[in-house]
């Protein structure tokens, strides 16, 4: 079975690429985990989609080690000046009981990554992407 369900060379919606990445990956996951996005589809891949795959990857398999019993996966991206932020919420443990790793593809792609508590439960992390010149406009 493939990794993802789209070729990410290919791929211009952020939303399509980050769907057909973490689908298959909770479709392997050992108990259900809902997974709620939110992305305009018309937000594009912020940056090389090849290393924007490896991270979300990277960062969804940290969500699912948090989640063994299942659980929440929240994705949501929302555009700030200069940035597009990418949110991974899960249901897993507080930031204060679980390893706090940054995939090396961050530094690829010159994203920062931070985490934080979420207000309900879980933890979540933010990748914000710099925005190139040639993201700023939209997928058609």
């Amino acid at each position: 079975m493939s990794s993802h369900w789209i070729d990410p060379s290919t791929c211009r919606s952020l939303a399509v690429l980050v769907e057909s990445v973490i689908g298959p990956m909770l479709m392997q996951h050992s108990s259900p985990v809902c997974l709620d996005l939110d992305i305009d589809l018309q937000i594009e891949v912020p940056g090389d989609a090849t290393a924007t795959v490896e991270l979300i990857r990277a960062l969804t398999r940290q969500s699912l080690e948090e989640m063994p019993e299942g659980g929440d996966l929240t994705v949501t991206v929302c555009e700030t000046a200069g940035t597009i932020d990418l949110e991974m919420a899960d249901t897993g443990c507080d930031i204060e009981h679980r390893i706090q790793r940054i995939p090396m593809t961050a530094a690829v792609i010159g994203a920062q990554v931070s985490w934080q508590n979420c207000p309900q439960g879980g933890a979540a992390v933010t990748v914000s992407f710099p925005i190139r010149t040639e993201s700023l406009r939209k997928v058609a």
